[in-house]
């Protein structure tokens, strides 16, 4: 679906150093207007309002722009009311996170009439005409949740694994290429083991109660037997957990996530959730204010490190490069400042946390 030219090389430390030039462009870009940053929702994950919002706020006060967040909370109305209000105002530059991308692709559309670029920021536009694309290698995440879910299977020695996939929204593009990369993985083990999916569903809106709802009737359908669930983040291999917890199966299945919240680095200490996948938000945020100050100084960015096709045109783009955890590395997104022992422990417990070394 995608074709992509990547050059990930200390990307993640080029996005952080990208700030540094700030100082020497603050004065002009925010003489040049504000910066309109419209984030999806506060329900699919707890991402976007604890690390992203922070972050983005950081990364504009630091180049002296002003920025305008908001929070369109899953509503597609709201999300085009927001950006009509912006560009009303006289935003310069529009970063948003899609609901879809049909009523992206609306907004984009609008700002381009206007002569605003628009930036797409963790979730591709499909057919859109978004100037820039910042994410992470997506189906690069798919590989790694997969990857960790067959490793599990091989550590509990398990013959004929039975496997269910719990997708993340058919109307986001990254839980398209999430699927791509973990299928890509599991598919060929699940031959070679003369394994089973037991059933492959995606769930509307990243909604985890609706998640959690889908999984049971996985769980039913399978008669109570399974021994993994690839889930596409965190918020919905925790509601998964939740009802292996209910059936005595936690700990005893596999299931994957992403996102390394709190709370799911908390279920890979306990063993609740098998592995994860940290991205490094920071350097993403970074990343898009960077691009965002460049476009209101009327420059080119360093920072592209490849194309993205979206099916109309490849659109240049900044992608980062994931990182695979497992109990054995939780402290890596300690050491890197996305969050703090303390916060992992008060969730996991004290015992879990001295276990496996997250002090």
């Amino acid at each position: 679906m995608t074709k992509r030219r990547i050059a990930i090389t200390a990307v993640i430390a080029t996005a952080a150093l990208a700030l540094t030039g700030f100082a020497t462009t603050s004065a002009n870009a925010a003489a040049k207007g504000f910066v309109g940053v419209i984030l999806p929702d506060a329900a699919s994950s707890n991402r976007w309002e604890s690390a992203d919002r922070p972050f983005l706020t950081a990364a504009f006060k630091a180049a002296g722009v002003t920025a305008d967040i908001q929070n369109a909370n899953g509503d597609k109305t709201a999300f085009q009311t927001i950006a009509d209000q912006m560009l009303t105002k006289g935003a310069k530059v529009l970063i948003m996170v899609n609901l879809d991308s049909a009523s992206a692709k609306a907004v984009q559309d609008k700002a381009k009439t206007q002569g605003v670029p628009t930036i797409d920021y963790d979730r591709l536009t499909l057919n859109g005409s978004e100037s820039y694309y910042v994410s992470f290698d997506n189906t690069a995440v798919g590989v790694l949740q997969g990857t960790g879910i067959v490793n599990c299977l091989k550590a509990k020695g398990v013959a004929k694994p039975r496997i269910v996939y719990l997708n993340g929204s058919p109307t986001d593009n990254n839980a398209t290429l999430f699927h791509k990369g973990y299928v890509s993985v599991v598919t060929p083990f699940i031959k070679a083991k003369g394994g089973t999916i037991v059933a492959d569903q995606s769930v509307p809106n990243w909604d985890n109660v609706q998640g959690g709802t889908i999984f049971e009737q996985m769980l039913t359908k399978a008669g109570g037997k399974l021994d993994a669930v690839v889930s596409a983040n965190e918020g919905l291999g925790l509601a998964a957990v939740a009802v292996l917890k209910k059936n005595g199966l936690n700990g005893k299945v596999c299931v994957s996530g992403q996102d390394s919240t709190d709370a799911g680095l908390a279920a890979i200490l306990t063993g609740d959730l098998s592995n994860t996948v940290y991205k490094a938000i920071k350097a993403e945020a970074n990343g898009a204010a960077s691009l965002a100050v460049s476009l209101l100084n009327g420059k080119k960015s360093a920072l592209v490190n490849g194309t993205t096709n979206n099916g109309t045109t490849n659109v240049p783009s900044v992608l980062l490069k994931p990182v695979s955890i497992t109990k054995k590395n939780v402290e890596v997104v300690v050491k890197d400042g996305f969050t703090t022992a303390a916060k992992i422990c008060a969730i996991a417990g004290a015992a879990a946390c001295k276990a496996n070394g997250v002090m």
